[in-house]
């Protein structure tokens, strides 16, 4: 496994992800390349080899189909990023090692997207020393496996097959019917190659006992039924010995599910009958990017098609920046179901894209003139509220974008009196929905934004109403942060800067083609910049002081430019003066601002002062800017500690919106100085034993700063703190509980989980907000209640801390106590220091 970054003499190249490049690899024709060029007398010094450099010229040529001889068996598998096909094959090729007397070889090529992208497994195996490549390529292949159909029209797949070669297929459509739903390139690929060609349902057999997506036992017993490497009988024992050692921490009822994935499998794969001729009119999507910018024709479309490393160097920006606004051309179309709307029994609340952790489910109210032109399955009712007469209502999903995570329907409040089981929302099968939801919400995107005027921004449905201009990330599928950046960006997008630590939320907040930052209708949106674990508060502190040095200088220049007396400026010292004394505390100030500054931009480009060059350069730095530095908790309480504090201490006007998942994340769940007494992670094997950091508590001993916890189970209070800390002239710290994956818990209903940690006391929900001192009030406030149900109960449901009981049931329970303790404790000490009569110091 490969992923990160190499170079040649100071080239950098990114190896082994197709989002990076494409699958790159210092293959036989490159080193061949690297060989030949020392035979001259005078070889090229300080070369690169891998991709055409056009700039310097200082590249090798290489053959790209130059081959290392192998004689065996070869089989790739493309996976969904999280649905288990790495790990599969991981356990796939050492059953093979084990019980045969073949070598064998196996390599995996994903990229940093923490789920949803597509990942390669390469695996070689034969009687003879393997000396090859680790990469399959062109006609190297004995079996092709595809486990996501949507992957069929984006990916050339079957260029890898061998003629004779098996094909198998994950297809929501069954061998009568599969053929219809394919590409005609691949349908003509299956035919001119001679393939044998299956197809197994492995996403509805996952849903039915339980495992969902998780589909790589069915398919690891698929591929070795069909391929016959070894025996049946010897290969399911071999799997479900393998399902034992992998997944019985997770408790027997993972174990027994994915055994059973066994059994269903062997009775569900069907072998196709392939016709003679290529009759589908579906088109490969590849390649297809005309309509686009001209950066993602030429760049950053290839990259998503996983031909970036066929790209010369000129094709790169040369001062490595790239456009926001681009994961919305990806298009990924993973999900299996989608929400719909059954619109006469919504409430207009917004809840549903609140939690939406990819912001795929949106709405607007609009005039009911804007329906002229819509299409036929758009839907509209009319708006509910205040002011409302005329106006339209619509709840709209992206259908090629969601994730199919369900969190929007778990989390709807409304349910049918006549229907069991109904929602205002609704999961069903996306495939049928594609096309035309697709087309609904191109409609849906055209309808002007909501007129401000008609909500308020500062409640739950009014923040909703706003554009999110944080879409479509490479998040994992019910993400627990990704919803605190997406209101982030609703808010305050259209003036935010964003200082981005090092962990999940860089990865899916800027992972190389795209990025889910994105922009308003006008182009206006966050400005972006990823930095490391130990330095990113420095980081964004630097951006402060940069954006109030040029704002003041602006000042200082339109002060002098006031009075300058060229024929431009002739009765503009009014609006100059506007322009100094606006105080931009609201969202309609900052606006009219804006408005100002846009024309005295007019007036500088005409303008003769001395004042008017320089002036223009700086003159949207008179538009108050908001600095937010994002980061999770191992930067915020262990790498990046210091700095944060260093940041926080000094009195700055920044934010700092810490996703506290309880855990390392992104580099495979260590534990962290947040993670809880008992629960379970890297390095903290046997539970861990020290009590988590209170950062919110150190934070509030300055005075001075605005503290918050919130979580997703109280959405007013977030966006009451989110709102707060952004207007406090100072620092302000919010922590966010942000449910993960690596607490193993069921995605869908995370939010329960949030709503659990508050409940236990483990998580009180409270702002501190320093401004109430001088109003003779204690700055602190609780916002939620008293504990009603035990820590233990909370712990419960997460396989973070069963995994120990199971494991070390007398350890566990002693851990369990301890941290029931630690919780009573401290919640005991926020109720005490909330109730204490403030003091202001008289």
């Amino acid at each position: 496994m490969v992923e990160g970054f190499t170079s040649f003499e100071g080239y950098p190249s990114i190896v082994g992800g197709r989002y990076g490049l494409g699958s790159f690899e210092f293959n036989a024709g490159m080193c061949k390349s690297v060989l030949d060029n020392m035979l001259p007398d005078k070889p090229m010094n300080h070369f690169i080899v891998g991709f055409e450099d056009d700039v310097t010229g200082k590249s090798l040529k290489f053959d790209a189909d130059y081959k290392v001889p192998f004689k065996g068996f070869a089989a790739m598998f493309y996976g969904l990023g999280s649905d288990g096909t790495v790990g599969a094959n991981k356990n796939s090729i050492k059953i093979i090692g084990d019980t045969t007397d073949n070598e064998v070889q196996a390599y995996f090529v994903y990229d940093s997207k923490k789920a949803g992208s597509m990942t390669t497994s390469h695996l070689r195996f034969g009687h003879q020393d393997i000396k090859s490549t680790y990469l399959l390529s062109d006609n190297e292949a004995d079996f092709v496996a595809c486990h996501n159909f949507s992957f069929l029209e984006k990916y050339d797949m079957l260029k890898n097959a061998k003629p004779g070669a098996t094909f198998l297929l994950n297809s929501p459509f069954s061998k009568d019917e599969v053929w219809a739903h394919l590409p005609k390139m691949v349908q003509q690929q299956i035919i001119d190659k001679g393939l044998k060609f299956y197809v197994i349902d492995g996403i509805q057999l996952g849903e039915k006992i339980g495992l969902g997506s998780r589909i790589n036992v069915i398919m690891q017993t698929a591929f070795f039924k069909i391929s016959n490497i070894i025996s049946l009988d010897q290969a399911i024992a071999e799997i479900k010995g393998a399902i034992v050692k992998s997944y019985s921490k997770a408790g027997e009822k993972v174990v027994n599910m994915n055994k059973q994935a066994v059994d269903v499998a062997l009775e569900n794969i069907a072998e196709v009958s392939v016709p003679s001729a290529a009759d589908s009119s579906i088109e490969m999507q590849a390649g297809k990017w005309d309509g686009h910018s001209e950066t993602v024709k030429t760049t950053l479309g290839p990259i998503i098609d996983g031909l970036g490393h066929k790209l010369p160097l000129s094709a790169m920006p040369a001062d490595g920046t790239f456009p926001t606004a681009t994961a919305c051309v990806e298009k990924r179309n993973i999900a299996v179901h989608i929400p719909v709307w059954k619109e006469d029994l919504c409430i207009q609340c917004g809840i549903c894209s609140f939690v939406c952790p990819h912001a795929t489910i949106r709405m607007k109210i609009y005039e009911e003139s804007e329906l002229k032109g819509a299409p036929e399955s758009f839907k509209s009712v009319a708006a509910k509220g205040k002011d409302m007469d005329g106006k339209q209502f619509t709840l709209q999903v992206a259908p090629e974008d969601c994730t199919g995570c369900g969190a929007c329907v778990y989390n709807c409040p409304v349910k049918s009196k006549t229907e069991e089981g109904i929602k205002a929302i609704n999961m069903a099968p996306q495939p049928a929905l594609r096309e035309k939801e697709a087309a609904n919400f191109d409609f849906f995107l055209a309808l002007p934004d909501p007129d401000e005027s008609l909500f308020n921004r500062a409640t739950v449905k009014g923040s909703q109403l706003l554009p999110p201009m944080f879409e479509f990330s490479g998040a994992c599928v019910g993400c627990g942060e990704t919803p605190f950046v997406k209101l982030c960006s609703q808010l305050f997008g259209d003036r935010m800067v964003v200082a981005n630590a090092t962990g999940c939320s860089s990865i899916y907040g800027g992972n190389l083609p795209t990025t889910p930052w994105a922009k308003r209708k006008d182009g206006l949106g966050p400005a972006w910049s990823n930095s490391l674990f130990e330095d990113n508060a420095e980081f964004g502190f630097g951006m402060r002081l940069a954006i109030d040095k040029t704002a003041a200088y602006a000042t200082e220049l339109l002060k002098s430019n006031i009075d300058c007396g060229c024929k431009a400026c002739e009765g503009t010292a009014g609006l100059k003066n506007e322009i100094l004394d606006s105080a931009q505390d609201s969202q309609g100030e900052i606006e009219a601002q804006r408005g100002r500054v846009a024309q005295l931009t007019k007036v500088l480009s005409a303008c003769t002062h001395e004042t008017a060059k320089q002036l223009l350069v700086n003159v949207n730095y008179l538009v108050v800017k908001s600095v937010w530095i994002h980061g999770g908790d191992g930067w915020a309480y262990d790498i990046g500690y210091g700095g944060l504090d260093h940041v926080l201490a000094s009195g700055a006007n920044v934010n700092v919106l810490v996703l506290d998942t309880e855990v390392y994340s992104n580099t495979g769940g260590q534990a962290s100085k947040s993670t809880p007494i008992g629960a379970v992670a890297q390095f903290a094997a046997g539970g861990k034993v020290m009590p988590k950091k209170d950062l919110s508590m150190i934070a509030m001993t300055y005075g001075n700063i605005y503290v918050a916890r919130v979580a997703l189970s109280n959405p007013a209070q977030v966006v009451k703190a989110m709102i707060e800390a952004d207007a406090y002239d100072g620092p302000s710290l919010i922590i966010a509980y942000s449910h993960c994956i690596a607490h193993g818990i069921n995605m869908t209903k995370a939010v329960d989980n949030c709503r659990e940690a508050v409940a236990c006391g483990h998580w009180p929900l409270f702002r501190y907000d320093p401004r109430l001192v001088a109003e003779g009030k204690n700055p602190l406030q609780m916002d939620s209640k008293d504990p009603s149900i035990s820590f233990a109960e909370y712990a419960g449901n997460q396989n973070r801390f069963r995994v120990l009981k199971k494991a070390n049931p007398e350890h566990a329970e002693a851990l369990m106590e301890a941290s029931a303790k630690d919780v009573a404790t401290r919640y005991d000490l926020y109720k005490k220091l909330a109730e204490m009569q403030a003091d202001c110091g008289k």
